[in-house]
């Protein structure tokens, strides 16, 4: 862990607010970030004491403390008080950023569709990118998350269990990737997926079709990922999507007519 921040030196550039004009307290919290990233901190480092930065940045007590509080606010730092106390960079991981944007779709109307016309687009590209340096470790992981779902359920509660493990296989290769905005991406559009009313209301229903289909497919992608063929993963990645789609889509249309045809009764 590197030492605590304090004085500008040669090692650590210097602060520098931007012009006034914008909101103070997010002007302060932005430049922080960015001095965090010149000067290469990382998480578990500690930022410079409150009366360092006020003399850095030449603003008010209470407005650098506005701005650790955005800050902590986005996940970027936490506070803690007494002896060795002090404002600290932490990392936010990707539950935590997954569910601060799950936010800002809160009251549109993202549907089914919206979100297979991504998955059919960016899953086959991370399969593609994935399969010549998938490890054993990892083929384990998908094999073991598919093992939740190999026979039928025997129960409503088991077919629910059974739709988000098979969820967590496409989580599982979102986070094997190496390029971390397509993995994250791939994941947010399946924890989407998750909390969505209606895909909840699809998953209580009995779906033999979509647990066969799915695990054949994923049965072919893991020979493909083995194998190292990255043209075969992604062209088994875009039939899965697409078989997928047709089968949610034609759910939700089953799904939607029931709830309304009880709520017109």
């Amino acid at each position: 862990m590197k030492q605590p921040a304090s004085t500008p030196s040669t090692e650590n550039q210097p602060l520098r607010l931007p012009a006034r004009g914008r909101n103070r307290p997010q002007a302060v919290a932005e430049t922080i970030k960015d001095w965090i990233i010149e000067n290469g901190l990382a998480p578990g480092d500690r930022l410079p004491q409150e009366h360092q930065l006020i003399a850095h940045l030449g603003v008010s007590k209470g407005t650098v403390r506005e701005a650790l509080r955005v800050l902590e606010t986005q996940g970027l730092i936490r506070t803690r008080t007494g002896p060795g106390g002090g404002a600290f960079i932490t990392e936010l991981g990707a539950d935590h950023a997954s569910a601060l944007l799950a936010n800002h779709f809160f009251f549109k109307e993202i549907s089914i569709a919206h979100i297979y016309e991504l998955r059919i687009a960016l899953e086959p590209q991370l399969v593609f990118d994935l399969a010549p340096h998938i490890t054993e470790e990892q083929i384990d992981e998908l094999r073991r998350r598919m093992s939740v779902y190999t026979a039928p359920p025997a129960s409503i509660e088991e077919e629910r269990q059974q739709r988000v493990a098979e969820l967590e296989f496409h989580e599982a290769l979102a986070g094997f990737s190496d390029n971390p905005l397509l993995g994250f991406t791939c994941g947010f559009l399946v924890r989407l997926l998750k909390d969505l009313t209606v895909c909840k209301r699809i998953y209580g229903q009995p779906n033999p079709e979509l647990r066969e289909r799915g695990l054949s497919y994923q049965e072919q992608l893991i020979s493909a990922l083995r194998a190292g063929d990255a043209d075969e993963a992604r062209a088994i990645m875009q039939a899965h999507m697409r078989a997928a789609q047709r089968i949610m889509l034609a759910q939700e249309a089953q799904v939607t007519k029931a709830f309304l045809t009880i709520g017109d009764r």
